[in-house]
């Protein structure tokens, strides 16, 4: 367990659409707290299935499990190390956009009728601006791990590049997974409800509200950008070391990991 402090505290502009979850940093580990359900558990399992997959370990920030203690509470959560370098701040896609053209990123996808062209506006502006290269490839990734894992939250707000102190820029690592596989059981997606019709209701949010749609588009614009190399076993292995959560969430989470393994089952190798 670590105790933490306001001193710790960490504010942000860039916030979720269910509100902000609290956030520290120390001795450069970034902390965040369950909010609205079991967060942390996603944060967690989302990112050892992704040590299971084609990307490298560089792509994606690793979570690791925490009992947080602040203001005499205990909160379950994670940390991860802080992915920045000296000098270099993260920037979401809507700012660098709006910095850049004075107009919302947001405004502009969604006065877009066509979702394909969503997609190929938003890779192509942000590489224009960024000079990254493949940048529709980056998002073509993130809208792949998305789909699997069902991360409702995942908009303009919510991704963001590196920007280095020389005006340069670099892609940032996948992270902000909590949203996914069911996890707000406070508002949305209630424990005591029937797992397969709670995912059949969940909607994404960044160029549609339908995750198939989404990744069909990605994968037609830059093909199959992620395989996964998981089975059955590997993944109670990692819902075996969960602790403090109650087994009937953790039974959701490998039932909604089962379908999405047979719903997906074309990125298994």
């Amino acid at each position: 367990m670590i105790e933490l402090f306001d001193r710790d505290k960490k504010e942000f502009n860039r916030k979720s659409s269910k509100g902000n979850q609290l956030k520290w940093e120390k001795d450069g580990i970034w902390y965040k707290a369950d909010y609205t359900g079991y967060e942390g558990l996603v944060e967690y399992v989302v990112s050892h299935f992704l040590m299971k997959s084609s990307l490298k370990d560089s792509e994606f920030v690793l979570y690791n499990q925490e009992q947080i203690k602040y203001n005499s509470q205990i909160f379950n959560g994670v940390s991860s190390k802080d992915f920045l370098n000296k000098g270099e701040q993260l920037i979401t896609l809507e700012r660098l956009y709006q910095n850049t053209y004075g107009i919302g990123l947001n405004n502009i996808i969604y006065a877009t009728p066509d979702h394909e062209e969503r997609l190929n506006f938003i890779a192509s502006k942000i590489q224009d601006i960024t000079g990254i290269k493949d940048f529709g490839v980056y998002m073509a990734k993130l809208l792949t791990i998305d789909a699997f894992f069902l991360n409702e939250d995942r908009h303009t707000h919510n991704i963001a590049v590196i920007m280095r102190d020389n005006g340069e820029y670099r892609l940032s690592p996948f992270f902000d997974q909590g949203a996914g596989l069911l996890a707000d059981i406070t508002m949305d997606y209630p424990i005591t409800e029937n797992v397969y019709e709670l995912m059949d209701k969940v909607q994404s949010k960044t160029i549609c509200q339908d995750f198939d749609e989404q990744l069909k588009l990605a994968e037609k614009l830059y093909g199959t950008t992620i395989s996964f190399s998981f089975n059955k076993k590997d993944v109670d292995e990692i819902l075996n070391n969960i602790y403090g959560y109650d087994k009937v969430i953790i039974d959701r989470v490998r039932d909604v990991i089962f379908e999405q393994m047979r719903r997906y089952k074309y990125l298994f190798v």
